[in-house]
């Protein structure tokens, strides 16, 4: 076997690990449907609705009343979710994929915090009707 060999199922071995352990930290995270999102939204106590998508992506389209903190900026603008501390944040993005890793960093500081399963474009269908 070469040493390009060597290095290359090196690389690939570390990457199978590295989605491996993500898919691991990521199962704790609570997936709610666009119909839990509503009734919690709509609950005693108001989830908070967290768009983590691009400035680009909320100008076409957002859910009335959601804040906005794109996923790249979440770390340095943590302090603006502090007065949610004692309410679910649901974090949404296009899909559902970035919301999972957001939910996951708010959890990490502390918060209460789960993820739209199929985001906005969940969302988008199930309130066309």
């Amino acid at each position: 076997m070469s040493s390009d060999q060597i290095i290359l199922y090196a690389v690939l071995g570390a990457l199978v690990l590295f989605w491996a352990i993500r898919s691991i930290r990521r199962r704790g995270i609570p997936r709610r449907t666009h119909a839990e999102v509503h009734e919690l939204l709509s609950g005693r106590n108001g989830a908070v609705l967290l768009d983590v998508r691009t400035d680009a992506e909320r100008r076409g389209s957002l859910i009335k009343g959601s804040q906005h903190i794109p996923l790249h900026r979440l770390r340095s603008r943590i302090g603006e979710l502090e007065k949610y501390r004692n309410r679910e944040i649901v974090c949404y993005c296009q899909t559902g994929n970035r919301s999972l890793t957001a939910a996951g960093a708010l959890r990490r500081f502390g918060f209460s915090a789960s993820s739209m399963d199929g985001g906005i474009v969940a969302w988008n269908t199930a309130h066309e009707h």
